[in-house]
């Protein structure tokens, strides 16, 4: 392994602050099959949990906005992986998940791809992995 200038070595969890942790966590596990992989509870009231995709290294941090502020849905820039983009597009309708209408399909070497809402309104994206 190679070590880098500033000693980062690779991503390991994205945050999106949630007003309701139980709604998000059924969300992502539960429509979109992720792993609750850690649930501990910090500063009194609060819970720190990060959920994974089966096979991801990378996870989302669901807890609450900072103190003094307020969760409010926004892009979060953060983009999945599938294998099949029309079987995981059809899954999440299925499931209940806000999904755009259509996948989205420019052309090479664009792969195609599809925006869904998460339960607070976060906007995620899912790209089909180049076979």
């Amino acid at each position: 392994m190679s070590t880098t200038t500033t000693g980062i070595t690779q991503l390991g969890l994205v945050i999106i602050p949630t007003p309701d942790v139980d709604r998000a966590i059924e969300f992502y596990v539960d429509k979109l099959g992720f792993e609750k992989r850690t649930d501990i509870p910090f500063g009194g009231q609060y819970r720190w949990v990060e959920v994974y995709p089966a096979r991801g290294t990378a996870g989302i941090a669901l807890a609450p906005p900072p103190p003094g502020t307020e969760a409010a849905p926004h892009e979060t820039g953060i983009s999945l992986n599938c294998d099949n983009i029309d079987e995981t597009h059809e899954t999440l309708r299925s499931n209940g998940v806000d999904v755009d209408a259509e996948v989205s399909r420019m052309g090479e070497p664009v792969p195609p791809m599809f925006w869904f809402r998460d339960a607070d309104g976060n906007s995620l994206l899912v790209v089909e992995t180049q076979r």
